[in-house]
């Protein structure tokens, strides 16, 4: 698992070199060549995570939130420049809000669906860098700051940290879960213009392990849909 981490570390650093050159590259003297204008370098987002395939009695409950932020290499594949790739990588947070509660028993967590009086909040939390990767299209010129956009693609995280945290009466338990799946990818579609733009991801894989499953038997086999939005900077 080091190896996996060191892999993505480099990946993102070897992405943030390129970027920084990149840029050198297209200044002569202080001025910018607008023939070879790049946009959307930057970005922010928040939205709500939806789980999807919960088990029976399964209930989200409060507002499970995402945030993210990154940068973004615009690659255009044109003349006009209007049509290219984005490659980037990027930090999130999730929070997945529900009436499933998790317990640790040493090595071992069991999972609960319960009565929403018997306890405040129930989460699991996630922290990840995120690598995006997308098909860029836009009406944009050297000239004009508003204009639409179309990118979809794909994304990849790794997940440094994950947590499950319930608040009682009595107070509040919170621990690292390794039930979550470190590595988590789905597909991406963000349109819009100008500032506002909605953002939706699709994950093509479960939040938690393979063979994580409630106290019933029943296989938790829950994963998230995103919607919100995303904003663009340079």
């Amino acid at each position: 698992m080091d190896k996996v981490i060191r892999r993505f570390l480099m990946l993102g650093v070897g992405l943030l070199t390129f970027c920084a050159h990149s840029q050198t590259d297209e200044t002569t003297t202080g001025q910018e060549d607008f023939s070879r204008y790049l946009e959307d370098q930057f970005y922010a987002g928040f939205g709500y995570n939806v789980l999807l395939g919960k088990p029976e009695g399964v209930v989200q409950r409060n507002l499970s939130y995402n945030l993210q932020f990154g940068i973004i290499k615009d690659i255009p594949l044109n003349q006009r420049r209007n049509f290219g790739v984005g490659l980037g990588v990027g930090y999130a947070v999730n929070s997945y809000y529900s009436n499933m509660v998790v317990s640790q028993n040493v090595n071992t967590f069991l999972y609960e669906v319960m009565n929403t009086s018997d306890f405040k909040r129930s989460k699991l939390e996630t922290h990840a860098v995120e690598f995006p990767f997308e098909l860029r299209w836009r009406t944009s010129t050297a000239e004009e700051y508003k204009f639409w956009r179309i990118y979809a693609g794909a994304k990849l995280g790794y997940v440094f940290s994950g947590r499950s945290r319930v608040v009682t009466d009595e107070g509040t338990t919170g621990f690292a879960n390794d039930d979550i799946e470190k590595l988590q990818y789905g597909l991406m579609v963000n349109f819009g213009y100008n500032t506002w733009n909605i953002h939706v991801y699709y994950a093509l894989n479960p939040l938690l392990k393979d063979g994580t499953a409630l106290d019933t038997g029943e296989s938790i086999d829950i994963r998230a849909l995103r919607i919100g939005v995303i904003f663009y900077i340079l």
